[in-house]
């Protein structure tokens, strides 16, 4: 049994949880999501827990989503709640990015054109000098965003490291080719 499935998700002060077969709605202060979650997996409400619980004798594949469904609600709890936010960080000469609505950026990064990028209608892009943050309520499409615009121009690892990476990330410059004496 998967030790994370076995833990209850608690539901904070301020957040709504509703189960409806295994459809899972969450309704909290950042905003209201829902997704229809592997029925094999059985999600109960008690007071301010919610378990989830798979019979003695499932099968393997079964098992494997017990702790899947667990991270889910729980990262729609978590998301409903507070949110989630996932910071990029620009480095390069020349390379900056400017903000032109809620969900609309603008990046100039070393192409011959400025590269605009727009983010699903419920993620917020802000940008604050070299740095863009990507937030939003659903865990899975802040991820995807974020990877998304770092993917316009990832860090270049045999030269001086520019590019767009997430805050924090370690780029490690490698030794290029060696010539032959």
């Amino acid at each position: 049994m998967s030790r994370i499935g076995k833990k209850p998700v608690i539901i904070p002060k301020g957040v709504e949880v509703n189960v409806n077969g295994s459809i899972v709605s969450v309704k909290g202060p950042k905003g209201q999501i829902s997704k229809d979650l592997p029925a094999e997996v059985k999600v109960t409400r008690e007071n301010d827990h919610i378990i989830c619980t798979v019979p003695e004798n499932s099968s393997k594949v079964v098992r494997a989503k017990f702790g899947l469904v667990r991270s889910l609600i729980n990262n729609m709890v978590i998301g409903a709640g507070t949110g989630f936010t996932k910071g990029l960080e620009i480095i390069g000469v020349g390379y900056k990015a400017q903000s032109q609505a809620a969900n609309k950026i603008q990046l100039n990064i070393g192409y011959s054109h400025p590269v605009v990028y727009e983010a699903p209608a419920d993620i917020t892009l802000k940008v604050e000098g070299n740095k863009v943050f990507v937030t939003g309520i659903d865990k899975e499409t802040v991820g995807q965003t974020a990877s998304e615009i770092r993917k316009i121009r990832p860090p270049r690892h045999y030269k001086d490291g520019a590019g767009i990476r997430y805050v924090g990330e370690n780029v490690r410059i490698k030794v290029g080719k060696k010539l032959a004496a």
